[in-house]
């Protein structure tokens, strides 16, 4: 429970209000020295931080790729040893060989023939799809400005509001210390009269002792 209290707590201060570092230069003085003697601060995140997002925990390919992106490694170099028609190595060639080398070059026909379709479609309907994927890309992007305007907007009236109760609350903080300083001040002269007045009431009694001698 009192970990959650702790966890709740929030240090705030009145800095539209609070401006006695400008007006005291010795003061913000001692304030930068007390901060260059504190240590460094720590380096666990807060509590209320969320972890961060592990990307792509469930796909290992894509997660090796984006190491790969992220310590600088070039892309490894194209396997063109599919795109070739090697014939058999030696001479004559055995039927094993012939035969692979007739595999690859079906295989190979029927990749240039699947090249092939996707160019047709590609052509056929790629204009199209990457028109409404750069349409859904624009209206992503509105979104994505209409969110930040409202976020900075509301921001904005976040800082005029603290802005506005500072100053506010800062008044009655000094209307208050004010009166406070008055009634001090008062409390300071009816002690000073008072320790007047026994001066002068242990006057007038040696007074009328010496009266009374006579």
């Amino acid at each position: 429970m009192a970990t959650e209290q702790a966890h709740t707590e929030i240090f705030d201060s009145l800095p539209y209000y609070d401006d006695d570092l400008q007006k005291f230069p010795l003061l913000k003085q001692k304030v930068e020295q007390e901060l260059a003697r504190e240590g460094k601060p720590p380096s666990t995140l807060h509590p209320r931080v969320p972890p961060p997002v592990e990307l792509f925990a469930n796909n290992p390919l894509l997660k090796q790729e984006l190491d790969r992106v992220e310590t600088g490694q070039s892309f490894p170099t194209l396997d063109t040893i599919r795109y070739q028609l090697p014939a058999p190595t030696s001479t004559p060639g055995t039927d094993k060989e012939w035969q692979d080398a007739i595999n690859n070059a079906r295989a190979q026909l029927e990749h240039q023939r699947i090249r092939q379709t996707n160019l047709t479609l590609l052509q056929n309907y790629g204009p199209n799809a990457w028109r409404i994927h750069n349409y859904l890309l624009e209206e992503t992007a509105k979104q994505a400005e209409k969110a930040l305007e409202q976020l900075q907007e509301l921001t904005v009236e976040v800082n005029r509001d603290r802005k506005n109760t500072q100053d506010r609350v800062g008044k009655q903080l000094t209307s208050l210390e004010t009166r406070w300083t008055e009634l001090i001040s008062s409390v300071l002269q009816i002690e000073m009269a008072n320790v007047a007045l026994d001066a002068e009431v242990e006057r007038l009694n040696k007074k009328e002792a010496e009266l009374a001698e006579l």
